[in-house]
């Protein structure tokens, strides 16, 4: 198992973290008892896990149940996270957002289910645009000085909505998000417009959920072939937005990177998005224990620099405005680069000067 730096801090954590959704009955992802939640996280510990993500919301609180029970004993070996703001009541609106009250409210539940005194990382599990952004980021300050919580991250923000937070928090000497729980994966890769720049340049870890996109970059779907019965595509319906069509090609690309490793889909998928740049680690799920152990494999594959530019070339999205007119002015028309980091330019240049030409290097 690989390590690696949780974002900006000193913490250690596993290149590859245990996700929990699949703990507990209401979520309808798993339905996994304390039993199999035991095997699961045992045999993923066993094989260099060391960090465990789950939420108050997966099944209202019972992953978080079953996860407590099946650390006890062994909770200080662990890095420990779990996220905080979506609704935990159909009835109590109170019970939901990133209000004071609510973070305090989730942050002792939590540990009470979780049978610990502190969580090692607590993330707010999305933005909240109908709470002050001040209250929220006083909120988790205290939750850090009381000593319940040791680091803190968000999850579902939009880079700017991050950047924010993080003036803030630099500005009124509060504690700073040090991690960005983010979907990301090859079927959505919408995070390189502007997150993955703003996670290199402030310090922040991604951590990746969803890499195989809900289970479709698993491998075993095709254009001919529709989800099989019992997995998590077909009970729950497609899990993130992607364009399918899109998809089965890059399926196809994945069977074709992995029969050349004597790999699997899924395993190559993992490792696309272990070797992408800020990311501190990819959570992997599953309900049954031999594909958690395929998904762990990942850890040991290293893919080739070709093997990168086939899947880049078929998922690749595109270039937006305005990230393209900064890479324009950046390193097409800005002399400097190419005087101070020449090697980035010995195959023509990272970038093609759109107003040359699309045949045009720089």
């Amino acid at each position: 198992m690989e390590y690696r730096r949780l974002g900006s801090s000193g913490l250690i954590v596993s290149a590859l973290g245990l996700g929990t959704m699949q703990f507990g009955e209401a979520m309808n992802v798993g339905r996994l008892d304390q039993q199999a939640t035991n095997d699961m996280i045992k045999f993923a510990l066993d094989r260099g896990i060391n960090f465990i993500d789950t939420a108050d919301v997966y099944s209202r609180g019972e992953s978080e149940i079953l996860v407590g029970s099946a650390i006890k004993g062994i909770r200080d070996e662990i890095v420990l996270a779990t996220k905080a703001r979506l609704p935990m009541s159909d009835t109590n609106f109170n019970h939901s957002g990133a209000t004071r009250v609510n973070i305090m409210r989730e942050i002792e539940a939590s540990l009470r289910r979780l049978q610990t005194d502190h969580v090692d990382l607590y993330q707010l599990h999305g933005w909240d645009s109908n709470t002050p952004l001040e209250e929220s980021l006083r909120a988790l300050d205290d939750l850090v000085r009381q000593g319940k919580v040791r680091y803190i991250g968000l999850s579902n923000y939009m880079a700017w909505q991050a950047a924010t937070a993080l003036g803030i928090q630099h500005e009124q000497h509060l504690e700073k998000f040090v991690t960005a729980q983010m979907y990301y994966s090859l079927v959505g890769r919408g995070l390189e417009h502007e997150w993955i720049d703003f996670a290199k340049y402030s310090g922040m870890g991604i951590l990746v959920w969803s890499t195989l996109a809900g289970g479709f970059l698993a491998g075993k779907y095709s254009r001919n072939q529709p989800p099989p019965a019992e997995t998590r595509f077909a009970e729950a319906g497609q899990f993130v937005p992607f364009d399918k069509e899109l998809g089965y090609d890059v399926v196809d690309a994945l069977h074709a990177v992995a029969d050349r490793h004597g790999a699997t889909p899924a395993r190559v998928a993992i490792a696309w998005a272990m070797a992408q740049p800020a990311i501190s680690s990819v959570l992997i799920a599953a309900r049954r224990l031999e594909h958690l152990d395929d998904n762990i494999k990942a850890a040991d594959l290293k893919l080739t620099d070709e093997d990168l530019r086939e899947l880049d070339a078929v998922s690749n999205p595109g270039i937006p405005y305005p990230r393209w007119m900064v890479l324009q002015l950046d390193q097409a028309e800005d002399p400097r680069p190419k005087v101070l980091e020449p090697e980035r330019f010995t195959d023509g240049g990272p970038w093609q000067d759109l107003r040359r030409g699309p045949n045009t290097t720089v």
